[in-house]
């Protein structure tokens, strides 16, 4: 799984916006095929964090650098083309990642015409073949998110986000607001389209069990700082540290 450089390289990264507010001093490589969670109670920085993360939020202090190039050297517009074309954004509310008066295809296609496709019929047959891939009834290709149920709209959201084969997405709880039986397969789909496109992730979850079904490796958080990090199996049954013990204890208990 590890390549020898790292896709992603986080150093000292800080963000405080308040006093225990954000998160601070962060450090950690990401490899290309490689998931990694964050978790940790509301409130702990973790969605702050992802924000700086995908260049949606500068960081006050520290340095992330993409395949060796300082993240925040760049001009903004070339972040902004990074998110529309290498990178995905899930978020927890789909609808906050979607056009919702933009059909089903289109939000699908609006990213293929980000990495220059031009060919209308090609593009429809990408975005059927994707609809196909997160278990949406092509028969919806031209109905609005809007019509659509949570679990779909979070589908037709992942959809959106793979269709240009990004080499890193990242998800914020994005099975939050779900029922359990959606989530389940919810979480299916993704383990699959992880594991078949080599998708590095980032993922936030306050959910232990998203983390452990999706994520080779954790950083638990808890006010703004990393406080035990490790392969998921080692730190979900063996925690070290007294808050890790404590969350996998509430989990269980």
């Amino acid at each position: 799984m590890n390549s020898e450089q790292p896709l992603l390289a986080v150093s000292d990264l800080s963000h405080l916006y308040a006093p225990g507010k954000g998160f601070e001093q962060v450090s950690f490589d990401l490899f290309p095929g490689e998931v990694l969670g964050i978790v940790g109670e509301s409130g702990s920085g973790k969605s702050t964090l992802l924000r700086a993360l995908s260049a949606r939020l500068t960081p006050q202090q520290g340095q992330i650098h993409y395949q060796g190039r300082d993240l925040y050297a760049m001009s903004e517009s070339d972040r902004r083309r990074l998110l529309r074309t290498e990178w995905g954004v899930v978020h927890q509310h789909p609808l906050d990642g979607l056009r919702p008066q933009v059909s089903a295809g289109g939000n699908i296609g609006e990213r293929l015409m980000a990495v220059g496709q031009r060919h209308y019929g090609e593009i429809r047959q990408q975005a059927s073949r994707w609809l196909e891939e997160v278990e949406i009834p092509v028969s919806r290709l031209d109905d609005l998110p809007v019509t659509f149920s949570g679990g779909m709209q979070q589908r037709l959201q992942i959809a959106r986000n793979l269709v240009t084969q990004p080499k890193l997405v990242f998800m914020d709880e994005p099975t939050g607001g779900l029922d359990v039986s959606v989530q389940a397969r919810l979480l299916d789909l993704l383990r699959t389209l992880v594991q078949e496109m080599n998708l590095a992730v980032i993922i936030v979850t306050h959910d232990l069990g998203v983390a452990r079904l999706l994520a080779h490796r954790l950083l638990v958080m808890k006010e703004g700082r990393v406080v035990e990090s490790g392969l998921t199996d080692r730190v979900l049954d063996d925690p070290h540290h007294a808050y890790t013990q404590l969350l996998v204890s509430s989990v269980l208990g």
